[in-house]
């Protein structure tokens, strides 16, 4: 237990080594994998590593926290605002122990564009699904209020809460207020401003919240100019303020949508041989957390392959309702995407609404600059990877090994990942075939399998072998499993060949040599004569990994079908005595001769005094 913690710690320094300088969110996690801390950073790398420094400056409840930290997850972004407001959301969301609690669970201010005759525009915490336009969450109240008061001092929108309805406006319900006689409302109340004219120029405040500042940016400039020219220094020292918060806008939150959509960022980062790819999940417009997978044996495959894997990956694991609209640097295979969608209309249900998943490929814009953050992460968490990779010296060994091996094979492609297979039986009985995976050098164990062989009777290498080939690529684990650089199979000059004609026959191309227990000789199909590599070579100790690998694998589920069958046909035959018993007994005298020749009195200390009965006089009457 001792070495597992101080692995894990070596582990978590890595990442605090191998921390970027961004803006972003990190999340510490316990040894269960519950998130205990949420925090925001201006420099991420500075800020995590504060935690770990001198433990003397800190607090007690950090002291605290530190002592139960396991692993980190980060997510950059591009600004501290963005870090904050996705901080609010994460610790709503994940509610960490660690973390200040806002009982009142007040939310960030909002500006909301009403749905009505003559719109009112004013700040809200209550955000609502209407047919109103919303803009926010802002992380300053004051800076809100600014916003609001610089529109109305451009624009004369209305400020009073009348329904100005065209009944009431033609019956004069409504008088004139002061805001007319200031200049700053057009006095729609009593029909002095068309609505169409007062909607032109909603949609003029509608581009101007959109980040589209530039045009007014530059007038308020000239009039500052204007003013200070003209000695009027205060009205410019008042446009100067209306500038900076204008200013301060245009680099407004892109974590969040304004149109408050469901909707996911998907990108990927892709190396040599890995790839790693990050879905941000964003719902009623904020972003809620990231998640990231790391993909191997990707040398060669698309973008595009590669997108719809993580896609397929992420949505198949997710409880999450699929969101509306999911944007991509590129559109993923046609054959993904539709059954992606298909996945998508099964989720909303029979009587659900029908709405179709849009793939999006952002060129401008918010989203745009969403997709570039999250390829960013992406990238982040590729580099993180291949740093603990090397430091674990995986790194070196697929160059010492899987290099080696395509030298010395004389193949066109490192072979990164190697499948091979071994049988096992008992003088004709259970015979079974065992297939282990290995990548970049390392065993994958979710890519083993195991063949139960039941296509002929007796003892015959060759067809075992064909049957596992042809089960293995031929069958449903084709499309489940991808194919391999190599195939390794445990046998001389008849097992390649028969390997090789099945593969054939199958249309696989992919290369496949035996190896040969004994003199530890390599046959290539349809050679006449095999070839040793060196003893140092890491070539052939990669071989013999994988073969040794392949048979303990084989060996062990042989020997589970015989103990599985020697319970059926003989401790469970005994009425009364179950699977569990049965197992007992075995485990305890080792075999079913051992149970027969056990006396009475052995019996009842392992399985009890009736059992004991049960199975003495089942071995021993006439």
């Amino acid at each position: 237990m001792a070495a597992e913690e101080k692995e894990q710690e070596k582990l978590l320094r890595g990442k605090i080594a191998s921390l970027p300088k961004e803006p972003g969110v990190y999340q510490f996690r316990n040894d269960k994998g519950r998130v205990i801390y949420v925090g925001k950073a201006k420099n991420l790398r500075s800020r995590v590593r504060s935690y770990f420094s001198n433990p003397l400056q800190q607090s007690g409840k950090t002291q605290v926290l530190v002592t139960h930290i396991r692993d980190l997850e980060i997510i950059i972004t591009s600004s501290e605002v963005e870090a904050l407001i996705l901080e609010n959301n994460l610790i709503k969301e994940l509610k960490p122990r660690y973390n200040i609690n806002l009982k009142d669970d007040k939310t960030y201010p909002w500006l909301v564009i009403t749905a009505e005759p003559f719109p009112r525009i004013f700040i809200t915490r209550n955000r609502t699904r209407d047919r109103s336009i919303w803009f926010g969450p802002y992380t300053e109240a004051g800076q809100l209020r600014t916003i609001l008061d610089l529109i109305s001092s451009i624009f004369p929108v209305r400020s009073c809460r009348h329904p100005l309805t065209p009944e009431n406006i033609a019956s004069k319900k409504y008088k004139l207020c002061l805001d007319y006689h200031i200049h700053k409302c057009k006095g729609p109340c009593e029909g002095l401003q068309e609505e169409g004219d007062y909607l032109e120029m909603i949609g003029e405040i509608v581009r101007l919240l959109k980040g589209k500042t530039a045009g007014l940016r530059r007038d308020l400039h000239e009039k500052m100019l204007t003013a200070a020219e003209d000695l009027r220094f205060e009205e410019a020292a008042e446009i100067k303020l209306q500038l900076d918060s204008l200013k301060r806008y245009s680099e407004r939150q892109k974590i969040v949508a304004a149109d408050g959509a469901d909707r996911d960022a998907v990108a990927v980062a892709i190396g040599e041989y890995e790839a790693c790819g990050v879905v941000f999940r964003i719902r009623e417009g904020k972003m809620l957390g990231s998640q990231h997978f790391i993909l191997t044996n990707t040398k060669g495959e698309s973008e595009a392959t590669i997108l719809g894997r993580v896609l397929e990956t992420h949505y198949l694991k997710t409880a999450d309702l699929m969101p509306d609209e999911v944007l991509l640097p590129e559109l993923p295979e046609e054959e993904a995407a539709e059954a992606l969608r298909a996945l998508g209309r099964e989720q909303q249900g029979e009587g659900g609404r029908q709405k179709e998943m849009r793939f999006t490929v952002p060129q401008i814009g918010e989203k745009a600059h969403l997709l570039d953050m999250c390829r960013q992460n992406a990238r982040h968490h590729l580099a993180e990877y291949m740093v603990q990779k090397q430091k674990r010296g995986e790194a070196a060994r697929e160059h010492s090994g899987s290099k080696a091996l395509a030298e010395a094979l004389h193949l066109e492609n490192t072979p990164n990942r190697i499948e091979c297979f071994d049988n096992s039986h008992l003088q004709g009985t259970d015979y079974v075939s065992a297939m282990v995976c290995f990548v970049m050098g390392r065993p994958l164990k979710g890519g083993y399998r195991k063949f139960k062989l039941n296509s002929f009777e007796g003892s015959d290498d060759y067809a075992a072998m064909e049957e596992a080939i042809n089960r293995r690529y031929g069958g449903s684990l084709s499309k489940e499993l991808p194919l391999p650089d190599l195939i390794i199979v445990d046998g001389g000059k008849g097992q390649v060949n028969t390997a090789r004609k099945a593969l054939d026959a199958l249309g696989v191309s992919v290369p496949v040599i035996g190896l040969a227990k004994r003199l530890e000789e390599i046959f290539i199909p349809f050679t006449p004569d095999p070839f040793n590599l060196p003893k140092t070579s890491p070539a052939l100790k990669l071989l013999q990994q994988l073969r040794d690998e392949s048979h303990r694998f084989a060996i062990s589920y042989h020997r589970t079908l015989r103990r599985k069958r020697t319970l059926q046909t003989e401790l469970t035959a005994i009425e009364g005595i179950g699977e569990k018993t049965a197992f007992t007994l075995l485990e305890r005298f080792g075999s079913a001769e051992g149970v027969a020749a056990a006396t009475l009195e052995e019996l009842a200390e392992t399985a009890g005094t009736m059992k004991a009965e049960t199975v003495f006089n089942h071995y021993h009457s006439e």
